[in-house]
C-alpha cells in the first residue's frame, strides 16, 4: 500500500485525525466492523509484520476484585484447610453455573456443538465448535466463565475437568501440531484472531517493572484477554492435568522453523512460560487480587486528601466508593472540557471542590481564591442579626 504514494499520504492525514485513535470494544455490536476499520488504518502504516502488535481494542482501567473475592470464598481460602483440600473447585463451578439460566443455556450449546460427531472424518465441527465457544465467553459474565477456566486444584481430577472445559478434543488438539509461526500468520489474516492475540501480548507479556509481572499489575485485563482468544485459530488451553503446576499454550510447536526458530520459541514462551499469566490463573484460584492491598494503591490521583475531624458521611455515601466515584466523574467533567488535568492546577481545583462541597465546615481543603470569600462570608453573617431585628420591628 505504501507503494502508491497518493495512499501514503493518505494514510498520513487519517494519521492527524480523531480516527487514528479509535478503538473498539471487545464483544460489541458491530464488533467486526470496527476491527476492520482499525486494521486498515493500522496495517497501512507498518512496513511489515510486528512481533507485538498494539491492541485495538479499548484498555481494561477496571479490577474485578469482587470477582477475586467471590473466587477466594468458592475455593475455600481461609477456611477449613481439610475441607477445602477435598473440594473439587472445577465441579463446583460447573453446578455454579448451571443455576444460572444463560450460563447454563450456552455451556450446554457449546458441549452439545463440540461433541457431536460428523459424517465424515472429522469428530466435530471445529468451525461451528469455535463459535459456540465465542458466544459462551463473551455473552456470558466472567463471574462463571473464570471460575470454570482458573478455578484451583488439590488433585488430578479436578485438574484434568479444568483442562476439559472447552472440549479441547475438538477445539484445541488437532492430528499433528502446526508450527507456531505458521498458526500466527494464519490468526493474524482474520480480523478477529488478530485482535485477540495482540489485546493478549499488551495485557499478558510479562514486565518485570511491576510487582505481578502484568503490565500496570492488572491481572483483570489478563485474564480477559486470555478468555478472549478461546474460539480462535490461536485457541489455548491447559498441556496437561497436573494441578501443581500450571502451563499453557496453544496447540502448536516450532518444530520445522528453521532460521526462525528463535522468533517462534519467544512467541512459545509468552504462553508456557509466561509469569503474568501464570500469576494472575494462581491468584484468581486463590482469590487474592494484588491490587486489594492498600500497600500499593492503584491509581494514586483518586485519592482524596485525608480530612481530619469532619461531619459524618450521609447514609447513601460510602467513605471510599462514592468518594472515588466523585472524583472521577468530576475530573473527567474537566477532562470533556479540554484542560489537562495531570499534576495541573485544573485537577488540584477539582480536588478541593469535590471535597469542600461533600463535607461542608472542613478547614482542612480550602479553595486558592477562599479568602475573599470567606471575608465577604463573615460580613455577612455579622449584618444578619440586624437584619432579622429590623424585620421583627
Amino acid at each position: 500500500m505504501l507503494a502508491n504514494k497518493e495512499c501514503q499520504a493518505a494514510l498520513e492525514v487519517l494519521q492527524e485525525s480523531p480516527l487514528y485513535d479509535c478503538r473498539c470494544k471487545r464483544g460489541m455490536k458491530k464488533e467486526l466492523q470496527c476491527l476492520q476499520i482499525y486494521w486498515s488504518i493500522h496495517l497501512g502504516l507498518t512496513e511489515g509484520e510486528e512481533f507485538y502488535e498494539a491492541s485495538p481494542y479499548e484498555p481494561v482501567t477496571s479490577r474485578l476484585s469482587d470477582i477475586f473475592r467471590l473466587a477466594s470464598i468458592f475455593s475455600g481460602t481461609g477456611a477449613d484447610p481439610v475441607v477445602s483440600t477435598k473440594s473439587n473447585h472445577c465441579l463446583d463451578a460447573a453446578k455454579a453455573c448451571n443455576l444460572n439460566d444463560n450460563c447454563k443455556k450456552l455451556r450446554s450449546s457449546y458441549i452439545s456443538i463440540c461433541n457431536r460427531e460428523t459424517v465424515s472424518m472429522e469428530r466435530c465441527n471445529r468451525r461451528k465448535c469455535h463459535k459456540a465457544l465465542r458466544q459462551f465467553f463473551d455473552r456470558v459474565p466472567s463471574e462463571y466463565t473464570y471460575r470454570m477456566l482458573f478455578c484451583s486444584c488439590q488433585d488430578q481430577a479436578c485438574a484434568e475437568r479444568r483442562r476439559q472445559t472447552i472440549l479441547p478434543s475438538c477445539s484445541y488438539e488437532d492430528k499433528e501440531k502446526p508450527n507456531c509461526l505458521d498458526l500466527r500468520g494464519l490468526c493474524r489474516m482474520d480480523h478477529l484472531c488478530r485482535s485477540r492475540l495482540a489485546d493478549f501480548h499488551a495485557n499478558c507479556r510479562a514486565s518485570y517493572r511491576t510487582l505481578t509481572s502484568c503490565p500496570a499489575d492488572n491481572y483483570q485485563a489478563c485474564l480477559g484477554s486470555y478468555a478472549g482468544m478461546i474460539g480462535f485459530d490461536m485457541t489455548p488451553n491447559y498441556v496437561d492435568s497436573s494441578p501443581t503446576s500450571i502451563v499453557v499454550s496453544p496447540w502448536c510447536s516450532c518444530r520445522g522453523s528453521g532460521n526462525m526458530e528463535e522468533e517462534c520459541e519467544k512467541f512459545l514462551r509468552d504462553f508456557t512460560e509466561n509469569p503474568c499469566l501464570r500469576n494472575a490463573i494462581q491468584a484468581f484460584g486463590n482469590g487474592t487480587d494484588v491490587n486489594m492491598s492498600p500497600k500499593n494503591p492503584s491509581f494514586q490521583a483518586t485519592q482524596v486528601p485525608r480530612v481530619e475531624k469532619t461531619p459524618s458521611l450521609p447514609d447513601d455515601l460510602s467513605d471510599s466508593t462514592s468518594l472515588g466515584t466523585s472524583v472521577i466523574t468530576t475530573c473527567t467533567s474537566v477532562q470533556e472540557q479540554g484542560l489537562k488535568a495531570n499534576n495541573s492546577k485544573e485537577l488540584s481545583l477539582c480536588f478541593t471542590e469535590l471535597t469542600t462541597n461533600i463535607m461542608p465546615g472542613s478547614k482542612k481543603v480550602v479553595k486558592p481564591n477562599s479568602g475573599p470569600s470567606r471575608a465577604r462570608l463573615s460580613a455577612a453573617l455579622t449584618v444578619l442579626p440586624v437584619l432579622m431585628l429590623t424585620l421583627a420591628l
